[in-house]
């Protein structure tokens, strides 16, 4: 008999004996009724359909049904999955330490993580993973391979890889506690100002954040600070309360919480006399910006702590807790919804109504005002609008298509192939006009799936001239088509500064890992700029803190899901 099913019997009197507790509890006889005809469901599911049927599979079916209709962060979470959740949630794991990805038939090094066993080891990016304990990895998944790269701390796994130069090497690596960094860079966009990237909301963000300002502090006179939160999606929101603390007054409520249950109705105020009490503060934030992270940017902007710029913030207003399941199962609730200090929730999409999966945004109708402890104006209903908002720069869809497809870091490998040895500055390296040349020669006989939103469009037209039988509109539509240059060669030199800059973060990582991109992109890093600016106007910053009164939601859409 399959091992799950001898536990499902009881698996189901378990299930069974919590819902008639529940019923007894509460006197709730849909929620009793319900979970009855689930266990029944499955036992006559697992017991009589015409093939066998994995309860865990059941399980997972039935928990995915169950919260579909609710939001999108409320989930169940087996066993087999709670390494990739610690993982979220820690930044944690035991491995190596590289990101890897598929090319052809193996599995090649994408990013060694500084520091880590596999850098120590030389590992290097485009570096061939050959075999794993003696198994050839041909033909392995990205899964595959990172299930045998993965471990635990102190053991060991034996590697023989393929360099660039077609050399093989075989490698003995010891696992580690992998820790990925909250803080992938820090240092300086001007003289005295100094500029932090912070990724994520993890254990232990706030201790770094604070020994990156400390550094910082230490190196040179900082006149002020650029905190980077674009395309941080949150995490942990008692990170978000400790690194406020570093800012604000000791006592500051700077997020409360409320739900359905007394135990969701929580405020959170610092514990801690400031670190930095003083410290200018620009925050950069962009629709990507999202929970904690907008926790922090918000508090910051409802206490007139530090001037906001870029473009409105995701809008993630709600919380989420862990409840066991047992057979080391949980369930990730959403459990309440977060306001800052200003008393207003920043969620922008109503779940609570939702129908068929349909959701909606807040409405203009329901958005309230409020106010910051100056009395600026800030408004509700979805996301964290800047103090300066800004136009969002996008990578052309053609370079996109060229980094999807590999063809940057198959590049990158020959490039390297053909400059060992070679140093670089991360600030200051550019791709020549060889180099580029270089790449057009590589790209001429690899094909690109790609097609340009104004051929789509002609297309579009000339089908529906068509149809409709405008012919000499149809005709001229055809016309406009035959004539358009859109090809490879053609957009290669249409968007060559947007892929070269993707080349040339390619080169940098492999020099300077992930922090060397970031340091790579700052001169030329508008946003940055514009904070700098502001940050060495002290008038003009204090102005925006205390008088400026224009913050409107602004009628641009943000990205809400």
């Amino acid at each position: 008999m399959n091992k799950a099913c001898r536990y499902l019997p009881a698996a189901a009197i378990a299930i069974l004996t919590a819902a008639l507790s529940i019923f007894a509890g509460r006197n709730d006889f849909g929620l009793g009724r319900n979970m009855e005809i689930a266990v029944n469901m499955m036992r006559e599911l697992s017991v009589g359909y015409v093939d066998p049927v994995d309860p865990d599979l059941l399980m997972a079916g039935a928990a995915a049904g169950m919260v579909r209709d609710l939001d999108p962060y409320t989930e169940y979470i087996p066993e087999e999955e709670l390494s990739d959740f610690e993982v979220l949630t820690t930044g944690k794991y035991g491995g190596v330490g590289a990101l890897i990805r598929k090319k052809g038939d193996w599995v090649v090094i994408a990013q060694p993580y500084q520091g880590s066993p596999a850098d120590r080891a030389g590992l290097k990016i485009g570096d061939k993973i050959l075999s794993i304990d003696g198994k050839s990895a041909e033909g392995f998944s990205t899964e595959q391979v990172s299930a045998r790269l993965k471990g635990d701390p102190g053991s060991k796994v034996r590697l023989e890889v393929g360099r660039l130069d077609g050399q093989r090497e075989n490698l003995t690596l010891e696992r580690e506690r992998i820790a990925i960094p909250s803080i992938p860079y820090a240092g300086w966009a001007a003289d005295g100002i100094g500029y932090i990237r912070h990724s994520d909301f993890t254990e232990g963000s706030y201790e770094e954040l604070r020994a990156a300002i400390e550094g910082l502090r230490k190196e040179d006179n900082l006149k002020g600070l650029i905190l980077d939160y674009r395309s941080n999606g949150g995490g942990i929101m008692q990170e978000a309360v400790k690194i406020l603390s570093m800012f604000v007054p000791k006592g500051t409520e700077v997020v409360s919480t409320k739900g359905r249950t007394e135990e969701s109705k929580q405020s959170y105020r610092t514990a801690a006399e400031p670190a930095f009490p003083d410290l200018p503060l620009v925050v950069l934030l962009n629709g990507s910006t999202a929970s904690a992270a907008e926790i922090v940017a918000g508090a910051l902007q409802d206490l007139d702590r530090a001037v906001l710029i870029g473009q409105r913030s995701f809008g993630k207003g709600l919380v989420q807790s862990t409840r066991p399941l047992g057979y080391n199962a949980i369930l990730k609730l959403t459990t309440a919804k977060y306001y800052i200090p200003s008393g207003r929730c920043i969620q922008a999409v109503d779940y609570s109504h939702s129908q068929e999966g349909a959701v909606s945004a807040v409405p203009d109708s329901l958005v309230s005002e409020f106010a910051t402890h100056a009395g600026r104006k800030v408004y509700d209903g979805g996301g964290i609008m800047p103090d300066i908002p800004t136009e969002p720069e996008y990578i052309s869809r053609f370079a996109a298509t060229l980094y999807a497809l590999g063809l940057i870091d198959d590049f990158g490998d020959e490039y390297m192939r053909r400059h060992p040895g070679q140093r670089i500055d991360p600030r200051t390296f550019t791709l020549s006009d060889n180099d580029y040349a270089d790449f057009m020669a590589f790209m001429q006989d690899k094909q690109v799936p790609y097609e340009s939103d104004t051929r789509r469009a002609l297309k579009t037209l000339k089908k529906a001239a068509g149809d409709d039988r405008f012919d000499d509109l149809s005709e001229e539509a055809a016309r406009l088509e035959a004539g358009l240059k859109d090809d490879t060669a053609a957009n290669l030199a249409t968007y060559r500064k947007e892929v070269a800059e993707q080349i040339e973060n390619n080169i940098v990582l492999r020099h300077a890992y992930a922090a060397g991109v970031i340091e790579h992109a700052l001169p030329s890093d508008g946003e940055v700029a514009k904070a700098v600016e502001i940050l060495y106007n002290r008038p003009k910053y204090n102005r925006i803190l205390a008088e400026q009164d224009t913050l409107r939601r602004g009628k641009e859409s943000a990205n809400h899901e």
